[in-house]
């Protein structure tokens, strides 16, 4: 048999590999913990899981849906931004259902680039930043997200060349794999770039509603001029624990989503309505429960920053996102830090360099496990550390 080529451009999904060495240490009969997954461990709020039910046994729910989604569920999400963002979108034009955010990352790259296209992808970063474009047919130029910099772009330092081919531009704030946030002036910095270079922007907006110590993420569409570049893909995966659900839109620029959902026509077939009407309930109903996961996501960062910083490993506590970027210790690369906790202490945590080159030297720690299974983790890696010292 012959397969796409396109496959092999990428190495195997992190998150598929994960799970893999998971089930192995299961099936051994090893009491596995897992920091390595952002999936949280608690509950969607139960007004969503009622009115999903409810809406699952309307039968007219179950025709096919439209892909430009339910008039409610985007004048749901209109009224969402402007509320909670201060910024307007227009319901009919500029905003349209996807299907949960990796997804909408992916298929954007189809939309948006081509053979000879060039993105510019940040990394560390979430990996369907640089698989959309390579199976799309693009090339990819890293922009490497450095402590120096406070995991910002150094757009200074991009050459002319580049910027000349670039077609998109990934960003995504709060960031994922490292729980940094954007400084106040980074978005419109972003447009004027992109404006001056014709780049479109992909603001990746999936961690907006995890934050702590008082900290409200903003929305790039919140910015002068950043519906005339770009979009946003927002998601309730984490803010409101549905993952699973594949729940978010893309909102902005009014010709981007149109071509995307030109592409979703051929591609799919819409998102279940029951699911918007759930998403519905989710921006209305349970509005305030992503500050609920919040604070119980700030108690479990500050349980674990408190228990690296005991073991030798100190890091800045974030201020959003369920993760902790660490810097594994000293004699350690990325992968053999990770592979010493898996053996010697069956705990799973993230390596960098899946995340991108610049992330050889930490890892990514997630806060979606419960408080004592956190406390457990933290005991075993420092017992693991001591039985490397004196082995």
């Amino acid at each position: 048999m012959k397969f796409a080529r396109r496959l092999e451009l990428v190495p195997p999904y992190l998150f598929a590999e994960l799970e893999r060495r998971i089930d192995e240490k299961k099936q051994a009969g090893v009491d596995v913990i897992s920091l390595g997954i952002g999936d949280p461990d608690l509950p969607a709020p139960a007004a969503v899981v009622e009115e999903m039910q409810r809406q699952v046994a309307r039968p007219e729910t179950h025709r096919y849906p439209s892909n430009r989604g339910l008039g409610a569920f985007r004048e749901t999400v209109c009224a969402f931004y402007r509320d909670r963002f201060d910024a307007e979108i227009d319901p009919e034009t500029e905003v349209i259902p996807v299907l949960g955010g990796k997804e909408g990352v992916a298929h954007i790259a189809f939309a948006c680039l081509e053979s000879g296209d060039l993105c510019l992808a940040p990394e560390p970063g979430y990996p369907p930043y640089t698989s959309g474009p390579l199976f799309a047919g693009a090339e990819l130029h890293y922009l490497p997200l450095g402590e120096e910099h406070d995991f910002t772009p150094d757009f200074d330092v991009i050459p002319a060349d580049i910027w000349k081919r670039a077609n998109l531009l990934f960003l995504n704030y709060p960031n994922n794999p490292t729980g940094s946030i954007a400084p106040p002036d980074l978005f419109a910095r972003v447009v004027e770039l992109a404006q001056r270079h014709g780049v479109i922007v992909v603001h990746d907006s999936a961690y907006s509603e995890v934050a702590f110590d008082g900290y409200r993420p903003p929305s790039f569409l919140a910015t002068e001029g950043a519906k005339d570049v770009g979009v946003e893909i927002f998601s309730l995966s984490k803010g409101w624990n549905m993952t699973g659900w594949r729940v978010a839109w893309i909102a902005g620029n009014p010709e981007i989503v149109d071509r995307y959902r030109s592409l979703k026509t051929n591609l799919d077939s819409g998102m279940f309505d029951a699911l918007q009407h759930a998403a519905i309930a989710a921006l209305t109903a349970a509005r305030d429960f992503p500050a609920e996961m919040s604070e119980i996501y700030r108690r479990r960062r500050n349980l674990m920053i408190e228990a690296l910083a005991a073991i030798g490993l100190p890091s800045s506590p974030p201020k959003a996102t369920p993760y902790i970027w660490v810097r594994v210790p000293d004699g350690y690369t990325s992968a053999s830090f990770t592979e010493l906790v898996l053996e010697e202490a069956a705990v799973v945590v993230s390596p960098g360099p899946s995340f991108g080159p610049s992330g050889e030297g930490y890892v990514r720690i997630s806060l979606t496990v419960a408080d004592e299974r956190l406390e457990e983790a933290a005991r075993r890696i420092a017992s693991s550390l001591r039985v490397e010292a004196t082995a």
